[in-house]
């Protein structure tokens, strides 16, 4: 799956290191050198991931995760801390002002995609490439499959994304806003009902194997993915 990671490092070596340590492992890197030069891309595009230098010219980076905390739009964006300060008090500090995850400088290219990768496993599982079960209904994101009971499902890629992150979040009501911002993107504008026609095919594709079921409907809220029977 495409992830997309904002770096906000003002020292050009280290920014040339994690960008290329960030493309090996396969992620878009979005970057910039301050606060100042980030929020106009985050206005833009909303990343997946925010690796923000705490020592940044102007507003810091705690400063600023703690901003992005406050804004509803950008209030669940995963954001890990890099830094030379390694106390413990320090940490503490950074956690308390929102961040998910703390670095501390120098770090290993290695470390770094591992901690990414755990902070997606946590905070945005639909981003990783783990393969997924639910009651015999099976999704492959890196091959981009879908098999229910060993039978092949096809659906286009809308609906592939839906499914996914369906089953990565289940349980959990999601309104038809919600759903366009987690799975469509937050800066694509279409009509909310356009969710319902691609519930009713994503739907449409599950039903040969009683899957179809798994999609519920919550009235006057929106939809969720469960496998317990609709009361």
């Amino acid at each position: 799956m495409d992830v997309n990671v904002l770096v906000v490092e003002d020292e050009e070596a280290i920014m040339t290191l994690i960008r290329f340590t960030l493309e090996q492992a396969g992620f878009g890197v979005i970057a910039a050198a301050s606060v100042e030069e980030a929020r106009p891309l985050l206005a833009a595009e909303l990343p997946d991931v925010a690796l923000l230098d705490w020592m940044l010219p102007g507003i810091s980076g705690m400063q600023f995760t703690k901003q992005l905390r406050q804004d509803e739009r950008t209030r669940e964006l995963p954001i890990i801390l890099l830094t030379a300060r390694g106390e413990e008090v320090d940490k503490e500090q950074g956690l308390n002002q929102g961040a998910d995850d703390y670095i501390t400088k120098p770090f290993s290219p290695r470390e770094l995609i591992a901690r990414i990768n755990a902070l997606l496993r946590r905070r945005a599982p639909q981003k990783t490439s783990a393969l997924i079960e639910v009651k015999g209904l099976v999704l492959d994101p890196v091959e981009q499959r879908v098999h229910g009971d060993g039978k092949a499902i096809a659906f286009g890629p809308t609906e592939f994304k839906l499914l996914h992150f369906f089953m990565t979040h289940p349980e959990r009501v999601y309104s038809r806003r919600q759903l366009l911002d987690l799975v469509w993107g937050d800066h694509v504008f279409v009509e909310e009902r356009t969710v319902d026609v691609h519930i009713r095919r994503l739907r449409r594709g599950l039903e040969p194997g009683g899957f179809d079921r798994l999609v519920q409907t919550v009235r006057g809220s929106g939809y969720r993915f469960s496998q317990k029977e609709i009361c």
